[in-house]
């Protein structure tokens, strides 16, 4: 390989860093704003990941020819009602779209909706049709950095070294590392975040920090104000966890200051996640933080928004992707992906998985692995060209680096390219081609909200009514050694120390979903009445529910109490 070949990262979080080898070594761009020069922990873990090079068939070796050959067959064979595609976003880049357009064309069921970030996608779209974020000189040009369920500092090193000597206020059930560096925690009870943002709405209205012009030509902002003051200010007090001095506190941080907030995962993996997250949106909103030169709210945005979709991938035959049952196909092919780890319900996942003829095509050996029959060794990001969109900031990511030595494994587009042919389907448009596209076009990635509606109704069933006193709320966070289920394993489980629990306890863990044995480890930064597990834990999701929220087909990770005690 030259010199001062570009490198971008594809692993799944919201810096997307830029590398470069330079006289022989990767090193972080400088030329890239939010890489910066330096590589982050867990592309430093990528670096030293071993990778998949040989292709096996029922636990044996064997050549790259035979295993094409045995996919196609099993196709062939099988009819295309009863395969499935499941995609996962272990290995990103704007190529890895190819071999859905394969299994489009095929007729394979496909899943629709997100592991990840679905409902409060949807939110954020119900109140201003689009989700992009600002640019990102927005976020470094504030005063006060609001993290909202986001452990900032570890989840997006980058854009927190960008950003560290503003003033934080974190709002998290946990003391984060993005906590510990705030001004103001306010550790709220779990699911009562579209309640602390309407009580926030009623403080900034007697703080006289509306925003009058925005609320005057947007829709419905008289309605969200009934809703903020539709019961005692107190009352809010209880529910959510977090006292109204400290309300009054955040209002003396943020008062006459440039404000954004910066909103994580956890607060919308709930079956009402969409209305959480756009209660959010709508106090954000009512202060005036859209469609300003500095600040603003950052979610996890659309990647390729403003972007033509290269890959055609349109069908009506999907099953939404927390609901998958794998014992309904008699062939998965699982690109990219964990589910044995990552998707809700485990148990369901492996029984599943045990009846179906499993495909499994990735870069890395995964526990999902150990139940597939064939598994195809991808080409990693060292070895083949691709662009990696961020859903973090604007910026892109150039890999131009492309081994064609490499004979034994075989990249997403060469896959798709050759499974097209071998069907008598269309060709793809050239892999050159669309990997100019992506590296030459700058998209319109404008974030003024021209017609912003705000939340009108609110109908959330409230887990703190459903609790029992013994019960404990599922929470889960980022590890700062792992990337979901890459890098490494957690399987304890975090607990206070006034849970009445030792360090080293076992326990059996039970939600109404499943059960499982965790190690206990006493934590107090863990709200007292919270369980907390990281997400490289390979026994977490065997509590959690096989179910979609209300508007995206987007899992619920976090829509579930738990009964702990001693094995």
């Amino acid at each position: 390989m030259n010199s001062n070949n570009q490198i971008a990262c594809p692993l799944d979080c919201y810096d997307a860093c830029q590398a470069q080898i330079i006289d022989g070594k990767i090193k972080g761009s400088k030329e890239h704003f939010t890489t910066n020069g330096k590589l982050c922990v867990n592309f430093a873990n990528l670096l030293n990941e071993d990778f998949l090079d040989t292709a096996k068939f029922q636990g044996k070796d064997i050549s790259l020819d035979n295993a094409l050959d045995i996919l196609v067959e099993k196709l062939k064979q099988t009819p295309a009602n009863d395969t499935i595609y499941y995609k996962g976003s272990g290995n990103l880049g704007v190529m890895q779209g190819a071999p859905k357009t394969f299994f489009t064309r095929y007729g394979s069921v496909l899943t629709k909706g997100s592991l990840c970030d679905g409902a409060g996608g949807a939110g954020l779209e119900m109140g201003r049709k689009k989700v992009v974020n600002p640019p990102i000189e927005n976020l470094k040009n504030s005063d006060v950095i609001i993290v909202w369920g986001r452990n900032f500092s570890i989840t997006s090193p980058h854009m927190y070294n960008l950003v560290k000597d503003k003033t934080f206020i974190t709002i998290d059930p946990i003391k984060t590392e993005i906590a510990k560096k705030s001004e103001l925690h306010m550790q709220l009870n779990p699911k009562t975040d579209h309640e602390l943002a309407l009580l926030l709405t009623r403080f900034a209205y007697m703080e006289d920090l509306e925003d009058e012009e925005f609320i005057k030509n947007s829709q419905g902002a008289d309605w969200f104000f009934d809703l903020a003051k539709s019961r005692p200010v107190v009352s809010y007090e209880q529910t959510t966890g977090v006292s109204l001095t400290d309300v009054t506190k955040f209002f003396e941080i943020i008062k006459d200051k440039k404000v954004s907030i910066v909103m994580g995962l956890g607060v919308q993996k709930y079956y009402e996640g969409a209305q959480i997250i756009r209660a959010i949106d709508s106090f954000a909103a009512y202060i005036g933080l859209h469609n300003k030169d500095v600040g603003g709210v950052w979610y996890l945005g659309s990647s390729m928004y403003g972007y033509e979709k290269k890959f055609d991938a349109v069908s009506n035959n999907k099953v939404a992707i927390p609901e998958v049952d794998f014992s309904k196909y008699k062939v998965v092919f699982i690109q990219g992906a964990n589910p044995v780890v990552t998707a809700p319900n485990t148990k369901k996942i492996v029984e599943g998985l045990k009846k179906s003829f499993v495909i499994y095509f990735g870069t890395t050996i995964n526990d999902t692995c150990e139940y597939a029959d064939l598994i195809i060794p991808a080409k990693t990001f060292l070895e083949k060209k691709d662009v990696r969109l961020s859903y973090g900031h604007e910026l892109k990511a150039i890999n131009n680096i492309e081994d064609k030595n490499i004979k034994n494994k075989i990249s997403e587009y060469e896959l798709s390219s050759y499974l097209n042919e071998c069907f008598g389907f269309e060709p793809l448009e050239g892999e050159d081609s669309i990997i100019e596209y992506y590296t030459n076009t700058k998209p319109d990635r404008d974030h003024i909200i021209e017609d912003f509606e705000f939340l009108e109704d609110l109908e959330v069933e409230n887990l703190y009514e459903e609790k029992e006193d013994e019960e404990f709320y599922l929470i889960t966070a980022k590890s700062k050694k792992t990337l979901n289920s890459q890098f490494g394993t957690d399987n304890n489980i975090y607990l206070n120390s006034s849970s009445g629990y030792k360090t080293g306890d076992e326990v059996l863990v039970a939600s109404e979903h499943g059960e499982a044995k965790f190690t206990v480890c006493l934590d107090d930064n863990v709200k007292e009445n919270c369980a907390l597990f990281y997400s490289s834990n390979k026994k977490a999701n065997y509590l959690t529910p096989f179910k979609s929220d209300e508007e995206a087909h987007s899992a619920i990770y976090h829509e579930a109490l738990l009964t702990i005690e001693l094995c």
